[in-house]
């Protein structure tokens, strides 16, 4: 017989997977995009916490398609080809060269090592860009500043989604890993996708339940820089109405999450990707963490943090 000291250690365990029970039952056979990004993405032990809680989700029904880029892997690999890394309106500027090194990075590099941590709880993950079957097409993207159309070279506009590929593979119970580049239709070029706006353009394609952002951040700040409260939910209009004080990092997750819930997908969530397995604690936990955005007039309904 067991000890009741050990009895008594294993209760808490019981109580968190009872906790976790109507949200695992809300959740089961949905699809979950997960953006992955920040910190999570340069620290090891954030990655294979983040390749746990990824591989957590498959195994609890949930269908889970994860994005990402690589700011920090395609700045270190420009700087050792020679090339200068610049930025306008908040995104990099791609030349031809550089978009041989990005595409290098992302593909070669950031793809394989998340494809890898996935992959030693089993045969589960498929890497791909949105290259692939034609997943994500692109065109040119010219941002405006000051009123002038500006050439940023290589960066592509999302025009179209062709989700058959990603859902051939979750058919499978396997776990997309995309990569956001994207080729375009009008001149055969490959393009560097923000990988925030692929993560909503495929969440809304997909009709997936959640949308979830890694950031580097707590959430949506109340009144940043005075303030370091957390805006823990948000309706489309009220975030709408925010977005022209955020600081440009926050612009294109901000901007995804409400194109997403725009378009289908129940909520959208920035969360801290600092925090380890901050995705259990997101979508299994009645506290949650970080700033979630709902359509308009969503109404409460069990199982949301």
């Amino acid at each position: 017989m067991s000890s009741p000291t050990r009895k008594h250690t294993a209760l808490p365990k019981a109580r968190i997977l009872v906790e976790a029970l109507p949200w695992l039952t809300r959740h089961h056979g949905k699809t979950v995009v997960i953006k992955f990004g920040g910190n999570a993405m340069v620290d090891e032990e954030l990655k294979a916490a983040f390749a746990q809680d990824v591989v957590f989700l498959r195994h609890a029904g949930l269908k889970p398609v994860v994005v990402h880029g690589g700011g920090p892997q395609i700045s270190a690999a420009l700087d050792k080809h020679g090339i200068v890394s610049e930025f306008k309106a908040g995104l990099r500027v791609t030349t031809e060269e550089a978009m041989d090194v990005v595409r290098m990075v992302l593909a070669g590099q950031v793809q394989r090592e998340l494809v890898g941590l996935l992959n030693a709880h089993g045969p589960l993950a498929v890497g791909l860009t949105g290259e692939d079957a034609h997943t994500i097409t692109a065109t040119r993207h010219q941002p405006r500043i000051d009123g002038e159309l500006v050439d940023i070279g290589r960066v592509g506009e999302i025009t179209e989604i062709d989700t058959g590929a990603i859902e051939a593979l979750l058919a499978d119970g396997r776990i997309p890993v995309v990569s956001s580049i994207a080729r375009s239709e009008d001149d055969g070029h490959v393009y560097n996708v923000n990988a925030d706006t692929a993560a909503a353009a495929l969440a809304a394609a997909l009709g997936a339940e959640t949308l979830m952002v890694l950031t580097d951040v707590e959430g949506l700040y109340e009144d940043w820089p005075h303030s370091d409260e957390v805006i823990s939910r948000l309706t489309a209009t009220q975030l709408e109405k925010l977005l022209p004080e955020l600081s440009s990092g926050m612009v294109p997750k901000m901007e995804g999450c409400l194109y997403a819930v725009r378009n289908g997908v129940n909520t959208a969530r920035v969360i801290d990707g600092r925090v380890q397995h901050s995705i259990l604690l997101e979508i299994f936990t009645d506290e949650g963490i970080g700033t979630m955005v709902v359509p308009d007039d969503e109404p409460d309904t069990p199982g949301e943090s």
